[in-house]
């Protein structure tokens, strides 16, 4: 039946009075605009999925007829969901006709939420456990896996906010008490060099005061034991999560479960005759989709490039703007600022993009089965995610203000525009920053236009519905009809949108150790606000059936080694933390075992800034006309007061640092081994559980044989 372009096929999950596979509607409801399909299956589909999958494999005849094991609403929305989206006779499939405008929508109908809307979907349960097996009774054990992964994800952030805070209030103590704060605030006699074009002034070194204060808040000692807590929570995290899905898994009897096997079973159910469909590799379509990823990600570091570049013109467009409340500092504060809003822009737009070219390149492959090309649609995807939000991060902490020579012959973008430095304090600061910012605009704007948008959308729609006659028999299908749409990704983007929450919360974390605090916070948020999405604000999302969350275990995985490595690397060149050891016990007072009465960093801040004198500056610049009675100048850098060629230093630094690059990735990853071997992914119980059941099976086997050889 068609009538005009509105036309909706709810899915029910009762009654067992059509054909096998001609699943005609046995319902039929009209009103004024709209005519609604109300499709149910046989029962002999569920009877035949009974048979293929639900008794174990090999089990022993029985002398008792077995017990009919009725088949949950999950499953059999899922196996008509199949049916409906599986090519006909004719070759099409019914998203087809959905395009088509053939029909308007289809989905399964919610029925019985009112228990989860009570225990689940509301702010005021915020603080209280999730009914997991309630959630698997209604969304199938996909969703229930996502939230049981959620939880105990927000619940292993407890410790790890706990201790971020602590370290960040450790250097709210030492505020004040800083040795190299105290001398940057009193070094009123030592002049830097200008940092831009258009700087006319020589600004004395205390004037950096508080900007160094601020700095010495997440760098410090703590931020090395911090990202070693780190590289260890996340192991035990991960190891610990493994035996708890364990344990769940076995409570819902699908410990031995195959996904292979269940989509077989789907297709010989739809269709007797279906030919299996063996696993196919190509070469040139493999190094095409190899090819076009490498092109995408170098796409995405251009995109980090165009970051640079608006910073760079930003700096000196703010400079050019002579406005007595704009001063150095408050550029390069603005630089930061507006810097980590256009990326958090970028990330936005970039996101749609990447999403398109993922699902192309996956086409290119060709993937087998559904699960199949999710898996190689979520490595893809996340992988342009990853470059997308933490390329320019990647700048800030080990490219920013490190190719920019020196005063009186810097770096300049396309000959005219200098490039920006590091402030004298270092890079972590500006890292922080945009890490706050972009971090705080994900967890905030983005929840809030997660919840907004549909519930605006709903709320819209149903106003727009009560301005039209409502057919009271048609109510619960018409309320269903004006939820918002779900899609294959609306649980996947859930799931991105957490790895990428924990990239942050990990990879950068020893720049950032309020990381754990404001993910804990989110995420109390988020479980409810997914919650009520799914519950009260969308159509019901179609069962699916797993043992684990999949793909995403190894996404996990693969950000707990880069955490490793990129906290290794900025503790080691990007905060001062190994040119204050090196200067602490070779140059200062306490060197060589002295013992001294002065603080062992007294003499850093001189000791790490070169000199630069003002007659070396070209005769045409503003530095050269500013400089006045000021001979010398101070900049960050380790290179001679003669040649300013790198000094001695630098090298001895640089090896130092990728010495402890090195130590710091062979510890933590030993550590990270030592954790994952301590700790077992199968709980024994889980294990002996699993024995005792094979073991039961067997003696049921050989009793039956026993009788039969008697017989």
């Amino acid at each position: 039946m068609q009538e005009e372009e509105h036309l909706q096929v709810p899915m029910g999950t009762e009654g067992d009075s059509f054909p096998l596979l001609d699943m005609c509607p046995q319902e039929v409801k009209e009103d004024h605009k709209q005519v609604f399909f109300g499709v149910r299956a046989d029962s002999r589909i569920f009877d035949l999925y009974h048979t293929l999958l639900v008794e174990p494999e090999g089990a022993a005849p029985s002398a008792e007829p077995a017990k009919p094991t009725p088949v949950p609403a999950t499953t059999r929305i899922r196996i008509v969901n199949f049916i409906l989206n599986s090519k006909t006779a004719a070759g099409g499939t019914f998203e087809e006709l959905v395009k088509d405008g053939v029909f308007k929508a289809w989905f399964p109908l919610h029925k019985g939420e009112e228990d989860l809307k009570k225990k689940w979907a509301r702010w005021r349960d915020m603080a209280l456990q999730q009914p997991i097996d309630e959630i698997r009774g209604y969304f199938g054990e996909k969703v229930a896996l996502y939230f049981a992964w959620l939880g105990w994800y927000t619940y292993m952030l407890v410790p790890a906010a706990l201790v971020g805070l602590l370290v960040f209030l450790s250097g709210f103590a030492r505020f004040d008490a800083s040795q190299i704060s105290k001398e940057i605030c009193n070094a009123t006699d030592i002049f830097l060099c200008p940092h831009g074009d258009r700087q006319r002034s020589f600004r004395p070194l205390s004037d950096t005061c508080t900007y160094a204060k601020l700095t010495h808040l997440f760098d410090n000692e703590g931020t090395v034991l911090f990202a070693i807590f780190m590289a260890l929570w996340a192991t035990v995290f991960l190891e610990v999560w493994k035996r708890q899905r364990a344990r769940v898994v076995l409570h819902w009897d699908l410990y031995g479960w195959d996904e292979d096997q269940e989509e077989m079973a789907l297709e010989l159910i739809n269709c007797p005759d279906y030919q299996l469909r063996p696993h196919q590799h190509s070469y040139l379509r493999s190094s095409i989709v190899l090819g076009l990823s490498l092109l995408m990600i170098c796409l995405m570091i251009g995109m980090a490039h165009v970051l640079v570049v608006y910073r760079v013109m930003a700096a000196a467009l703010f400079s050019n703007l002579n406005w007595p409340f704009l001063g150095e500092e408050q550029v390069t504060t603005a630089v930061v600022v507006t810097g980590a809003l256009v990326h958090y822009v970028i990330i936005v737009v970039m996101t749609k993009v990447n999403k398109y070219v993922a699902l192309k390149l996956c086409d290119l492959e060709k993937p087998r089965t559904f699960s199949e090309r999710e898996r190689k649609f979520t490595v893809k995807f996340f992988t342009l995610q990853f470059f997308t939000h933490f390329s320019s991060l990647i700048y800030i902490a080990f490219i920013l203000g490190r190719i920019n020579g020196h005063p009186g012959k810097s770096t300049r973008l396309a000959g005219q525009w200098k490039l920006e430095e590091c402030h004298l304090s270092g890079c972590m600061m500006d890292l922080f920053v945009q890490m706050a910012i972009v971090m705080g605009l994900k967890q905030t704007l983005s929840n809030c236009m997660e919840y907004l948008r549909p519930w605006l959308a709903h709320k819209w729609r149903c106003m727009w519905a009560r301005l039209h006659r409502t057919d009271h028999e048609l109510a619960d299908w018409q309320r269903n009809y004006l939820l918002n749409a779900v899609t294959t990704f609306s649980l996947f983007d859930e799931f991105m949108e957490m790895m990428i929450q924990y990239g942050f919360t990990t990879i950068f974390v020893a720049a950032f150790p309020l990381a754990p605090l404001l993910a804990l916070f989110s995420n109390l948020v988020e479980i409810r606000l997914d919650a009520i999405k799914m519950v009260r604000l969308q159509r019901r999302l179609v069962p699916r059936k797993a043992k684990d969350i999949g793909t995403w275990l190894q996404v996990l995985e693969t950000i707990g080694v880069l955490a490793v490595i990129a906290n290794g690397m900025i503790i080691a060149f990007t905060s001062e933390f190994i040119p204050r050891m090196v200067y602490k016990h070779r140059y200062g007072p306490c060197s060589q075992g002295n013992h001294s009465a002065q603080d062992c960093l007294t003499g850093y801040v001189n000791h790490s800034l070169s000199i630069f004198y003002t007659k070396d500056f070209p005769r045409s610049s503003a530095a050269a006309e500013a400089s006045g009675n000021v001979t010398e100048c101070r900049y960050r850098d380790y290179r001679n007061a003669d040649d300013y060629n790198l000094s001695e230093q630098f090298w001895v630094l640089l090896a130092i640092r990728l010495a402890f690059v090195i130590l710091f990735e062979h510890v933590a990853l030993c550590i990270k081994l030592i954790a994952a071997w301590f700790v077992p992914d199968v709980p024994q119980s889980v294990k002996n559980k699993v024995l005792e059941e094979k073991y039961h099976k067997l003696q049921e086997r050989m009793r039956f044989s026993s009788k039969s050889t008697e017989v």
